[in-house]
């Protein structure tokens, strides 16, 4: 709650969104009304800048559409048409759906569906794990994104993770692997121009020639999914000529003999066709890489929504072994900070796992629309609870997804700020808090700063957050364990409480006072200069016997790189929209414009096309109509698209994820979205 006769001050707080920034931001309220929303110059990460989306976030909080009330279905599902009901109205037929399901089905009928779209500590994931858990209803894994990566990583070096980003100051030789740094990672670019202002060389390694791959030194624009390859063939070369840091392989990492033989067959000549690139480019990134020390490797998202997702991070993340950058500081390999973030918290405290009842069956999130739909599921789902995500943009396969939640028979409840695509289907909307609006605790997987998010404003309306609901939702179960009413503050105080070093001094006191603290990283941290890689050997695994056991190749291999007719078609973040979350705001939809499709000019000719012109885009999956735009940002035989919702050629709201399956990924849980494929021809119908 907000401080009796505080409506006017200046509040602390860090942005909920799925991004690595986390960035830290400053609320000033006037009359209980936030007048104006910064980045928080204090924040050393933020500086004091907000990127495109978040400067405007205020105008998302007072939208005139923004959903303050609950509200029920009063007309087919897809329309958006609804009544305003009472709390008490809605929270006594959920409670008695849910009670019958579990009666007729078992509560495994019963799914929860949530993701990152409220990215903390406690509204992510806290009072809602608790009570699906000792219901008993069917987990869900959320591993649409990261998962995969981490995955594939933990393979060779046993964790996600890597240095502390901001090391990469001290790093000579730079590759941002997969990442549009400029775009989706914003506050990392200034250290990355310090290191070039150092002397460090910047490579880009990505199928298309972004923003970020316009301002590097060198950008290898490789044929999608072929990143293994890439890898592989960089350390054939350093086997040759002699380029890899023997003494610390010998030391530090067991396989290096079965290495040695795999890598003999990927000369850069023998895999030039595969991956796009001359073999005498590949041979010279290989020799910089492994000779220009501290090498550093930034591999983020755009690599594991391959269908060889794992298998590629596995392969990068033999790199450092074998050139020994872990040694030097500023060296090695930069992902996610998110196991060093929630490795320091008390994360038992929050989620509570031994209430949840064993042996439940997990379904996977990208298989939403399968799941729906499939009517040998049992037991079918029958209930959704969806908060913090809006599947019908995010997950593959839209037209599917969109069928599953057409069922008369699925009860839907969707928690969210607007009507988004999803909560069209629902049966109840309800109204959700802004992140200026709740309390939580904000872990960066971009960097080593944690945060308070303090309320700014009281809810607007008769918004709740996740942890109140489903406070909520267990009272109206008639639920009285005590762990299911946990207060938000009692929650983030036990997750503080780990003893873990690097929490040392951060208290709730400090964050609550100064709004963000920087972990106790030690000084000059580099986490596997002398090994201790956290695998089942204790070394980096470039033989894996864990993989063998589970009947996957042991060894770094090229993995299943797809092929298939037409153009393959790849998609990536822009600057105006966050997946879907800005979609509904005039400001952001006339910055981006209509849904383009991007086509190289070799690719456009062949089909008759013209740069502006209205297209049809067909796949296996379904079929939209776009913008055509003719750039040599792609190379030929690739196509791309903005992920999230944008309104088409045809004035229709869609998603590139009508043409995406649920092809999974070879381990990790992922889906292989980037391996669709697709044809563009001209939209006969448009004029």
């Amino acid at each position: 709650m907000i401080e009796p006769g505080k409506t006017d001050r200046t509040i602390r707080g860090a942005c909920g969104h799925d991004c690595p920034d986390t960035c830290g931001w400053v609320v000033e309220v006037e009359r209980g009304r936030a007048i104006r929303l910064a980045g928080d110059p204090a924040h050393p990460f933020t500086r004091g800048g907000l990127c495109a989306k978040v400067n405007h976030y205020l105008e998302r909080v007072y939208h005139p559409d923004r959903v303050l009330h609950p509200m029920r279905r009063v007309g087919p599902k897809g329309e958006g048409r609804f009544e305003r009901v009472t709390w008490d109205e809605v929270l006594l037929d959920i409670a008695g759906r849910w009670t019958r399901i579990i009666e007729e089905s078992g509560a495994e009928a019963i799914l929860p569906y949530s993701s990152a779209g409220v990215q903390g500590l406690i509204q992510m994931a806290s009072i809602d794990r608790r009570l699906f858990g000792v219901l008993g209803c069917s987990a869900l894994q959320r591993a649409i994104c990261g998962g995969v990566a981490a995955a594939g990583l933990k393979t060779t070096i046993g964790v996600g993770s890597g240095i502390d980003p901001e090391d990469i100051v001290h790093s000579r030789f730079i590759v941002l692997w997969g990442t549009n740094t400029i775009v989706t990672n914003l506050h990392f670019w200034p250290y990355v121009r310090e290191a070039q202002g150092r002397g460090a060389k910047l490579v880009v390694v990505d199928p298309v020639r972004t923003r970020t791959a316009e301002a590097a030194d060198w950008h290898l624009q490789l044929k999608p999914g072929s990143d293994a390859a890439l890898a592989l063939a960089m350390m054939h070369v350093m086997v040759r000529d002699r380029l890899v840091d023997e003494d610390y392989v010998a030391r530090y990492a067991v396989g290096y003999d079965a290495l040695v033989s795999r890598v003999r067959d990927y000369a850069p000549s023998a895999v030039s066709a595969l991956v796009g690139l001359p073999a005498g480019e590949i041979e010279r990134f290989a020799r910089e890489y492994a000779t220009t020390q501290p090498s550093l490797l930034r591999p983020l998202i755009g690599l594991e929504h391959h269908r060889n997702g794992a298998m590629q991070f596995r392969a990068l993340a033999c790199l450092p072994v074998l050139s020994g950058a872990w040694r030097h500081r500023g060296g090695g390999l930069a992902r996610s900070t998110h196991a060093l973030q929630f490795g320091v918290l008390d994360m038992k405290s929050v989620e509570m796992p031994e209430v949840h009842k064993p042996g439940v069956r997990s379904l996977n999130m990208r298989d939403l629309g399968r799941d729906l739909c499939d009517s040998k599921l049992s037991p079918p789902v029958r209930a959704l609870m969806i908060y913090g995500a809006n599947p019908v943009v995010s997950m593959p396969n839209q037209r599917e997804v969109r069928e599953g939640l057409r069922r008369e028979d699925l009860f839907t409840v969707v928690h969210d700020l607007f009507v988004t695509d999803t909560a069209l289907y629902a049966d109840y909307v309800l109204p959700a808090t802004s992140q200026i609006e709740h309390l939580d605790l904000s872990p960066a997987w971009g960097h080593l700063y944690l945060a308070l998010n303090r309320p700014a404003i009281e809810p607007l309306g008769e918004s709740v957050s996740n942890t109140e609901l489903f406070r909520r939702l267990a009272a109206a179960l008639g639920r009285t364990e005590p762990w299911l009413f946990e207060s938000d503050e009692s929650m983030l105080r036990a997750a503080l409480s780990s003893g873990h070093p690097w929490l040392e001094g951060i208290t709730w006191e400090r964050l609550w006072n100064e709004g963000h603290v920087r972990l106790n990283r030690p000084d000059d941290w580099r986490p596997f200069a002398n090994g201790g890689f956290p695998t089942p050997s204790g070394k980096a695994e470039l033989f894996s016997a864990a993989l063998e056991a589970q009947g996957l190749d042991p060894l770094p291999a090229s993995g299943a790189i797809a092929t298939g007719s037409g153009l393959q078609l790849i998609s990536g973040k822009t600057l105006h929209f966050m997946n879907s979350g800005y979609g509904h705001m005039e400001r952001h939809r006339r910055r981006e414009g209509l849904l383009p499709i991007d086509l190289h000019p070799e690719d456009a000719g062949r089909r008759g096309l013209k740069n502006g012109e209205r297209v049809s885009v067909r796949g296996d999956r379904g079929q939209l109509k776009a913008v055509c735009r003719v750039t040599e940002r792609v190379r030929p035989g690739v196509a791309w698209m903005p992920y999230g919702g944008l309104h088409d050629a045809a004035g229709i709201r869609q998603s590139v994820n009508l043409l995406t399956s649920e092809e999974p990924t070879d381990w990790g849980g992922g889906s292989g979205l980037y391996d669709a494929f697709v044809e563009v021809a001209p939209d006969t119908k448009s004029e």
